[in-house]
């Protein structure tokens, strides 16, 4: 084996992808809340690569504009473009042009195609490393497949049973479409060896295209060394043509997903059911309930339990939360909140600790305090409220006036009754109560009583009723206290 020799890679992602039956270049098709080639970068940029080159074509700048705005591998990410498709050897000459800083460093590349998001790194990794243990000019990933599987390219070998050439299915004959041995497209290439070997192609086949497949009988007729190297993972195999392969991709990688979390200490009540994006990250203790779906950059901590039937998307939650039967985007629910059910928590919803949003209620652009409740069949936009607040149900914040949105500011401790409707901009100042039905215009102070339609303000209202409701207590306690001196007398009288 030759002493060490740099690794680099290329994506080939330059296809139109028609069987996509879309305006959406078909790599950018999401799989699990990422774009299809950026699983295919991710599990490159887990490698110790000196940089992945992207050879692009169709919708080449909104594929380049998504990978710069997502990428999140620390390995230099470079981009080639493919200005005519004329295949699969075409493309890789292209790729070779970004390596022209140090044509005299010798080097490997690993070379796939864009479409395979389901191949892991450690296979990538093995094969690279069997590559270099037995000094091959060119490494191919192959898979054994039921003959069925018609579009991967066959494996052929010679008498002995080394790798003689791969023929295309296009071009295969009958005999040779019964070959279960298949090529991955996906390859370690000797850097110094692949260019002259480009070189020597020839777009005389069924498509008409320069494959890069023709490089490997290239090789070997040169006498170079050819290693198939077996994939242990049949998925290797699997790449995404079509609408039908992205879900099967799909289903492939959530079970992943699903898996890795319950081995990491969260409960799924039945995986089959539940839906996490590659990006969402959950902590040990989460419970997930069936219907639960979870995307993008949403968090779960610790002791939460989440579902049924629940869509978080960028959401936050904090440890113990309960939420159920609801659809949440970009907001956040405190430690020790309780949402649900039929909730919709719209952008910008903020739940500090221990709130409580219950049935039937919605919430966009809304700070909901400690402890505060909004229980049932109200609508709360704009709004800002207090600490241990109570909305009664069917209140709304009236935040639009056909031009603006403006806001509500809801103070701590109050009490809001049952269809209040609050037109803002309006302030109900803390310890404030609106009277069930009243339609709120104008600020309320803090301790008032605002009622009816338009709200009449009934200043001081809250303290009279505190000072009420302590007479009370002392009218009750001076009248068990009679009853408790006359039953006394009673007593003594008997005795």
């Amino acid at each position: 084996m030759s002493g060490y020799r740099p690794l680099a890679a290329v994506v080939l992602a330059a296809g139109e992808g028609t069987r996509m039956r879309s305006s959406m270049p078909k790599v950018l098709h999401p799989l699990c809340g990422r774009p299809m080639l950026l699983h295919v970068v991710d599990a490159l940029g887990a490698l110790p690569l000196e940089r992945i080159v992207v050879v692009v074509g169709h919708g080449a700048e909104r594929v380049t504009k998504t990978l710069q705005e997502q990428v999140t591998t620390e390995v230099p990410v470079v981009f080639v473009d493919q200005k005519v498709q004329r295949g699969t050897g075409d493309a890789a000459s292209v790729a070779l042009t970004a390596f022209t800083d140090d044509p005299d460093v010798e080097g490997d590349i690993i070379i796939m195609p864009g479409d395979a998001p389901l191949v892991r790194p450690e296979l990538l990794a093995r094969l690279a490393t069997a590559h270099r243990e037995q000094d091959a000019a060119v490494t191919l990933l192959t898979a054994d497949l039921e003959p069925w599987t018609w579009s991967f390219g066959r494996i052929v070998r010679d008498s002995q049973g080394r790798v003689d050439r791969i023929v295309e299915r296009t071009d295969a004959t009958a005999e040779e479409l019964e070959l279960p041995e298949v090529n991955t497209s996906i390859y370690c290439f000797r850097r110094s060896l692949l260019a002259p070997a480009l070189r020597r192609l020839s777009p005389e086949n069924a498509q008409g295209e320069y494959y890069l497949t023709d490089a490997v009988a290239v090789l070997r007729e040169a006498g170079h060394k050819v290693v198939a190297f077996a994939a242990d993972d049949p998925a290797a195999a699997r790449h995404v043509n079509d609408r039908a392969q992205l879900a099967t991709a799909e289903a492939i990688l959530r079970e992943r997903i699903n898996t890795r979390w319950m081995e990491a200490g969260v409960s799924l009540v039945d995986p089959s059911a539940t839906y996490i994006d590659t990006t969402v990250t959950l902590a040990p203790d989460v419970r997930v309930l069936p219907g639960t779906i979870l995307e993008g950059h949403t968090t779960v901590a610790t002791g939460a339990v989440i579902g049924p039937d629940v869509r978080l998307v960028d959401t936050a939650v904090g440890e113990r939360a309960v939420v159920q039967n609801t659809v949440a985007r970009d907001a956040v629910i405190g430690d020790d909140c309780t949402v649900g059910p039929y909730v919709s928590l719209r952008a910008g919803t903020r739940l500090a600790a221990g709130a409580h949003v219950g049935t039937f209620v919605e919430t966009k652009n809304a700070e909901i305090g400690e402890g505060a409740k909004v229980p049932h069949l109200s609508y709360m936009g704009d709004v800002e409220i207090g600490p241990r607040a109570n909305v009664g149900a069917g209140t709304i914040t009236a935040n639009y006036d056909g031009t603006s949105k403006h806001a509500t500011r809801i103070g701590a401790d109050v009490r809001i009754g049952s269809n209040s409707v609050l037109v803002a901009p309006v302030n109900v100042g803390d310890g404030a109560y609106t009277g069930a039905g009243s339609v709120v215009t104008k600020d309320v102070p803090a301790g008032a009583l605002v009622k009816g339609v338009p709200a009449q303000v009934d200043d001081q209202w809250a303290e009279r009723r505190a000072d009420d409701a302590r007479h009370t207590d002392a009218r009750h306690t001076d009248a068990r206290s009679d009853t408790d001196s006359a039953h006394d007398d009673r007593v003594k009288d008997t005795d």
